[in-house]
């Protein structure tokens, strides 16, 4: 009999994900060794081949991976409830935009913003995300537009790092939209992105672009990304949200590792992404919370193929969301997206959209032990209980890193 750190035993459903299929294993159990899966299956069968100090009994409980929340805007200043009210009104994002609102405003109060108070409020939401299972979190710069800014927001993620519980895959959003002093100066201005690369380079893993109107154009977005794949980034676009540009194509043929937004992608768009293997990202939320009934063609992606991955785009904007879960719900009943579907989109496919689902995203031998106990006999609750709290118990490499309430050991 081997000897396990811990063992996780009689839950009524372990859902490894493995893969991105959703197969769960009743009655099941996982050992974990050394912040690792080192084995799951039946629990009869773990029992006969593992011992462990501490054993977790989970009847009537559900374990799936920890959750990947593959595009997140978390470091910001200020609060823009006030914009809901303007919608509420009739106007549109456009028009906020165009208003002072919007991204700008949210750029204003960050500049402002001290190194420390951006990090106390970073910490604070990642706290909030952890409660809602949420073990791995992109976090994008974007809100400075300025060098000194766009630093300073990278470097509150680093330090972060040192203090979060959640993976953090930092983004640099230099080009998220072109700032007031630039805007009769467009093309300084992607000059000025494209001078910053070399000084994030140890700082961001990726290089995204806002493609849109009121944002940038393919053509701006080509020479930013050109240069970030030159410097050895791994490349995102935010594509199709509030028009159709040719940004999803720009991404395919750049090997883009995701696309995101896409609510107005076309077929021809959706055959780019299958053959690039780049990753479709969708964020109900924004589209929820904005008040539009045009969602991305989820039903079409996933019957092409696609893994389609799923996102809080966490923001003080267009979509002040915590939760994968309520994300989940949206896609569900607005996408038409079954529960399985979700569940992959919320763990394995965002972690694809991460190029992290070697490490985490399923529950697998040798990735890392990342689980979250639902409250729950099946993971479809995770989308059948409305708004009831489901979380009950989160693992960041085989520790308990968050209980809902106690649990004898």
């Amino acid at each position: 009999m081997q000897e396990a750190d811990l063992l996780l035993v009689n839950a009524s459903q372990v859902v490894p994900v493995a893969g991105g299929r959703v197969e769960p294993i009743e009655n099941g159990a996982v050992a974990v060794q050394d912040g690792r899966i080192a084995d799951l299956g039946p629990t009869p069968l773990l029992r006969q081949r593992w011992h462990a100090a501490k054993i977790l009994d989970l009847q009537g409980k559900t374990v799936v991976p920890g959750f990947v929340d593959p595009h997140t805007h978390l470091v910001y200043a200020g609060c823009r409830h006030h914009e809901l009210e303007m919608r509420l009104a009739g106007k549109t994002y456009l028009d906020i935009l165009e208003a002072g609102g919007g991204i700008r405003y949210t750029v204003e109060q960050t500049r402002r913003a001290s190194h420390q108070a951006l990090l106390e409020s970073l910490l604070q939401r990642l706290d909030i995300f952890l409660s809602q299972g949420i073990t791995t979190v992109e976090i994008k710069s974007g809100y400075g537009l300025d060098r000194t800014t766009e630093l300073k927001m990278l470097e509150v993620v680093q330090e972060a790092r040192k203090h979060a519980v959640q993976d953090l895959v930092p983004t640099f959003l230099g080009a998220h939209v072109v700032p007031t002093e630039y805007r009769d100066r467009r093309r300084a201005y992607v000059d000025l992105v494209i001078s910053l690369l070399p000084e994030v380079r140890d700082l961001a893993e990726f290089v995204d672009v806002f493609v849109d109107e009121g944002a940038f154009t393919v053509d701006e977005a080509r020479r930013i990304l050109e240069a970030a794949r030159d410097l050895g980034f791994g490349l995102k676009v935010h594509a199709e949200e509030l028009a159709h540009t040719g940004a999803t194509r720009l991404a395919a043929e750049l090997g883009a590792v995701s696309a995101d937004h896409l609510d107005l992608a076309t077929d021809d768009d959706l055959q780019a992404l299958k053959a690039a293997g780049t990753v479709p990202v969708l964020l109900p939320s924004v589209t929820f919370f904005l008040f539009s009934s045009h969602y991305a063609p989820a039903r079409k992606m996933l019957d092409l193929g696609l893994p389609v991955a799923l996102s809080t785009d966490h923001n003080p904007g267009s979509s002040p969301a915590y939760s994968q879960i309520f994300v989940a719900t949206l896609a569900t009943f607005l996408m038409g997206m079954t529960p399985a579907e979700v569940l992959a989109a919320i763990t394995y496919n965002a972690a694809r959209a991460l190029n992290r689902h070697h490490l985490v995203g399923s529950l697998e031998p040798g990735k890392q032990a990342d689980l979250v106990v639902l409250d729950a006999p099946s993971y479809v609750h995770l989308v059948y209980d409305l708004a009831r709290p489901l979380v009950e118990m989160v693992l960041k490499r085989g520790e308990i890193v968050y209980r809902r309430r106690a649990f004898a050991l």
